[in-house]
């Protein structure tokens, strides 16, 4: 398979996050990977690397970081213990209109309320005061422009390609950091000789090379690149995508075994900054 090599642009690393007060005590990161609230998240953890990846995107406690897409919220139960106390944690939700165009008016009301829901269900997760979190439509984000010191995203890209909305994403991502500010992501790899139909989104893998030429085309420098998300065993070629793997296994029992033993996917670890 070919893969993009490893930047060697350097960039100072930051220390591991101090402990969450009420959640977590001692080593900080530590401590809020072991919190009793990640009993079922933990599992997941050998595959994405959450400590290795927050400290590669250069996040600390007291800065102000955007997840966009948080979904389940997996990622949501280690970034807002470790900025609520001394930072900010602005769950970032897509623009409903656009990513949902086609679903009923009961679901587009229920997605509309994510501002308004999401903090309640950190509280729910974590135990974090949901006034110590925010939440925010992307398309409705003004009050936070230039605001954020980075905002970070995690294996959903692909369906922003799928919908011809990565430009005007990454321009909200623009438009709400600080000069200086950075973009974590994580994203499912597609090998970069993979034909064009298997890469568009549809299936969850998008090329590396890609992905860079999206940002850096409105305005973003790529900082440096990692492997800590990589996966050498996925071949990026699945029939049903990347949801063939776990966690999703799609198939249910044909071919589990061997799915199971391939692993979560093999995934591109990219920080850019917007220049100062």
């Amino acid at each position: 398979m070919i893969r993009i090599g490893t930047l060697t642009v350097a960039l100072a690393l930051v220390a591991a996050a101090p402990a969450h007060a009420g959640h977590h005590e001692g080593d900080g990161m530590a401590d809020i990977l072991a919190a009793d609230y990640r009993a079922d998240d933990r599992a997941r953890d050998e595959f994405r690397n959450p400590a290795e990846t927050l400290k590669f995107s250069g996040l600390t406690p007291g800065m102000t970081v955007g997840e966009y897409g948080p979904g389940g919220g997996w990622y949501t139960r280690v970034l807002a213990p470790l900025v609520s106390d001394s930072g900010t944690y602005v769950a970032i939700g897509a623009d409903v209109e656009r990513y949902h165009a086609t679903v009923d008016d009961e679901r587009k009301a229920r997605l509309k309320a994510f501002p308004e829901s999401f903090p309640g269900r950190v509280t729910e997760w974590t135990g974090i005061d949901a006034g110590k979190v925010a939440a925010v439509e992307i398309d409705e984000a003004s009050d936070w422009a230039g605001k954020l010191d980075a905002v970070v995203t995690f294996r959903g890209f692909h369906g922003l390609a799928r919908k011809d909305m990565t430009d005007e994403t990454i321009a909200h991502f623009y438009s709400m950091l600080k000069p200086g500010g950075i973009v974590g992501l994580v994203q499912h790899r597609a090998d970069e000789d993979a034909p064009y139909n298997y890469t568009r989104g549809h299936n969850g893998y998008l090329k590396q090379s890609e992905v860079i030429a999206m940002f850096e085309s409105e305005g973003f420098e790529l900082v440096k690149d990692a492997d800590i998300n990589a996966n050498p065993k996925d071949t990026a070629d699945h029939d049903g995508g990347v949801w063939s793997l776990p966690p999703t296994l799609r198939h249910g029992d044909k071919d589990k075994d061997r799915y199971l033993a391939i692993g979560e996917s093999d995934r591109m670890t990219l920080v850019f900054r917007k220049p100062v």
